[in-house]
Parts: structure tokens; sequence; C-alpha cells
């Protein structure tokens, strides 16, 4: 009777739908954990108070300078975990290192309130364990990739992880609700509570690789299990250790390293400073704010979509090379959002235009799901975790940077003379990222991704003689 239920739902939703709706939602609740506080600390912090305890209505007397170093305490933690999660992804899988990191980063979010009115200096220690449990899950989910997703389908499955970007567009909205319906403390526990439930249903649901999973059928684990062998040519087994030297020198690793940490830098400082630049240059309300803070995170989503499935259509096709593909797609991806810069820099005083160009330049930049995002996956499946950490250690840091920048070029006074600083800063990061991807992309698999590929290339003359065995006893 059990087995009769267990076909019957298996028949109805298959368990890669299922991983790629968890993923969706995970990493939609995950960028939601990040974000509340950015749209949350405009009504957290007291404009024109000159006391150092918080009023009675919930406000803080934080500068802008103690702002900053508020959102950016997210990343003091979040770039020590990005390379180990990545690693421990590989070694004890993704299930474990992307759901117990929801998990607790769900349960300091609901404390985050109470932290705020303990003390200042709590609110920044709480936030950067907060970035420490988060900042292992983005790794981890590409371990996972590589047992679940055929090569020539992982671009879609990557663009799972741009539905960040559709988190951070319904958290803008409903924070902006939340806190003008009830008060900013709001903010912190339904997006706490929704991150466990999440993670809970996680647990439940995924499991590491097809071979591991209790409810999978078995066509649908040998379909996926002979896709997998048969986009690696019979040679993906997992070195026993991991090739350091060869990682750190290797040209296409560090394409993908720098142009990920100039992208997520252009990235972090529109989703950490977009919500005060349209409260104190653009002057939006709360609600307004929240609404139009939203548009560009829906345009990035969208982009994702559309160029992954694109880009895995002209593989599938041979149209273009996994090579070719990545590339156009990384520099569409990237130089396009910093051609846009260029108009902000200039006219972003108008608030109308402002809206269009921050939603254009993420709505195009949601391409890089078909360019470098997925292009660790290309190279080097087996260690893809490892790649993905170190890329997004260096983007951490950016986004910790970009903070500081931005504290340091408004401290004095929140002008569009100011700002333009910041504008003209994302244009070059941009430029960065896509001439070192042209320069040093590439997407053919790498020789130290396995065992089989090493032992064919070093140990030619031994293989040979047994070749020979075999095509004697064919004759």
């Amino acid at each position: 009777m059990a087995s009769a239920r267990t076909r019957k739902w298996t028949d109805f939703i298959t368990c890669t739908q299922v991983l790629n709706i968890m993923v969706i939602l995970g990493f939609m609740f995950n960028y939601m954990l990040r974000v509340n506080l950015t749209i949350a600390v405009v009504a957290m912090v007291e404009k024109n108070d000159t006391n150092t305890t918080p009023s009675i209505d919930g406000r803080f007397d934080w500068n802008e300078e103690q702002k900053n170093d508020i959102l950016g305490s997210f990343f003091w933690g979040y770039i020590l975990t990005e390379l180990p999660g990545g690693r421990l992804a590989e070694i004890v899988g993704a299930r474990r290192v992307f759901g117990g990191g929801m998990l607790l980063a769900s349960l300091l979010t609901i404390l985050t309130p109470a932290a705020c009115y303990a003390d200042y200096y709590a609110i920044l220690v709480l936030r950067a364990f907060l970035g420490f449990f988060l900042g292992a899950t983005w790794p981890a989910i590409l371990p996972m990739a590589a047992k679940w997703v055929p090569p020539m389908e992982r671009s879609k499955f990557i663009a799972n992880m741009m539905a960040s970007s559709l988190g951070a567009a319904l958290t803008m909205p409903l924070c902006g609700y939340l806190i003008s319906a009830v008060g900013w403390g709001s903010v912190f526990y339904v997006t706490g509570v929704i991150g466990l439930i999440w993670s809970v249903a996680w647990f439940f649901l995924i499991f590491d690789s097809p071979a591991q999973h209790p409810r999978i059928s078995p066509e649908e684990k040998m379909e996926i299990e002979s896709k997998i062998a048969e986009g690696a040519g019979g040679k993906s087994k997992k070195p026993s250790r991991v090739p350091w030297l060869k990682i750190f020198t290797s040209g296409p690793v560090w394409a993908i390293i720098i142009t990920h940490g100039c992208s997520v830098f252009c990235y972090f400082t529109v989703v950490n400073q977009l919500p005060s630049y349209m409260d104190h240059v653009l002057h939006f309300n709360i609600k307004k704010n929240g609404l139009l803070s939203s548009l560009p995170y829906l345009g990035k989503y969208a982009m994702a979509i559309i160029a992954s499935y694109l880009a895995d259509r002209l593989r599938k096709s041979g149209r273009l090379s996994t090579t070719t593909t990545r590339k156009a797609f990384t520099t569409f991806a990237v130089l396009t959002p910093g051609f846009l810069m260029i108009i902000q820099a200039f006219f972003g005083e108008d608030p109308i235009l402002s809206v269009v160009v921050f939603t254009a330049s993420l709505f195009f930049n949601g391409a890089v799901t078909a360019g470098y995002l997925s292009n660790g996956l290309d190279i080097a499946p087996n260690f893809s975790g490892t790649i993905f950490g170190m890329a997004n250690t260096l983007s951490s840091f950016g986004g910790w940077l970009s903070t500081k920048i931005v504290a340091l070029l408004t401290k004095e006074e929140q002008t569009f003379e100011q700002w333009r600083y910041v504008f003209w800063i994302l244009v070059g990061a941009y430029a960065i990222g896509a001439v070192v991807y042209l320069l040093l992309g590439t997407g053919e698999m790498q020789s130290w991704n396995s065992v089989a590929e090493e032992e064919v290339n070093g140990g030619a003359k031994e293989m040979q003689p047994l070749k020979k065995k075999e095509e004697k006893e064919i004759l």
C-alpha cells in the first residue's frame, strides 16, 4: 500500500522537480533573511534625534557610518565560510550545509530586534553570525547540481540561485507594508519564521544525490545518473585530494573569481544601498520605497530564467560551444549594466529614469547564470563548490567594501553629487569583470577535475596492453 502511494506520488512530481522548487524557495528565503534589514533600517534610524538610546517609537540614533557598519557586519561572517562551505558540501553534502545554515540564520533573524535593543555591538555581532551561517549556503548548491543535473541542463538549474533576486523583490514591499502597519520589528519575526518552516521541509524532502533519495523512482534515478556519466565522458571519478596548486594557478578559475567579485560588488552596492538612495536622494516614502526597490530584482530573476534556457538550447543544438556561450552571456550580463551606470551617473536625479536604469541593469545582469555563474560546473564539477567558495569569498569582501565606500562618500551629506562617485566606481568594476573573463574564461573541462583523466594522461603505457589484449580476444 505504501509503495503504491510512493509510485503515484513520484509519477505526479519527480524528485528533480521537488529539488528545483525547494532550491528556488531556498534562495528566495536566503535573501529574505539577508536584505530585510536594508529596508527596515530606514525606519529604525532616528534621523533628528541626539539621544544615544532608542527613542519611544523604537528608533535608534545611528549615524551613517554606524548604519553602514551594521549593514557591512554581515560580510564579516559571510566571508569566513564561503570557501569552507563549498568544500564541506563536497565532503558531507549540500543537504546538511545549505539546510543547517538556513535553519540557524532563521533563528538569528527572529532574535534581531532583541539584539538591536540590547546594544549597538550586539546587532553587529548577530549580523556577523548571520553572515557566517548564510555564507556556507551558496557554494553548497553547486556540488549538489553536479550529482543531480546533467551537464547540458545546468544553466537552468543555476538560474534557481537567482531566485534570491525574486526573494529580494518580494521582501522589499512586504517589509514596507509590515513596517507601516505593525512596526519594523515584525519584519524580522515574519521572515525568520518563514525561514524556519522552509528548513524543516528541506531536511524532509531533499537528499544529496539520486542514489541517496529513498523515494526516487528507478527510472528517474537511472536517467539522471546515465546522463551525468555520459556528459563526463566516463571520466568523472573524483580525486581523493584537492589539487590546490592547480586550482590556484588556473586561468579559467581566476576568470570566474575576478568576474564574480566585480559583478557581485556592484550587485551588493545596489542591494544594500538602493533603499537609502531612494529615501535620501529621490525622497520616496517607506511603502513606495519598498515597492520601487523591488523592481530591479524582479527584472534580474526574469533574465536569469530567459538566458539560462537560451544558453542550454544553444549548447545542446551545437550552434555555440560551451566556451563561446559562457563568454557571450558573461560579457552581455556584466558590460551592459556598466553602460547603464554611466547614464545613472549623469541623469540619476530623475526618479523615473533611476528606477528604469536600476531595473534594466539588474535585468541584464541576470544573464550571469548562463555565463560565469555556471562555469565552475563546466571546468571542474568535482570541485565546483570549492571554486564558487573562492569566488564568493572575494565578492563577500566586495560587499563589505561597498558599504564602506558609500559611507565614506556620503557621510557628510546624502546628495546626488556624492552618489555620482559611487556610480562611476560601479562602471569601472563592471568593465574589469567583463575584460578579465573574455581573456581567461573557458568552458572546457580541466584535466585536474578527475582522477581518470590524470590516469589516462599519465599512464597511457600501462593501459595500452590491456586494450590490445581486449582487441585480440574480439578478433
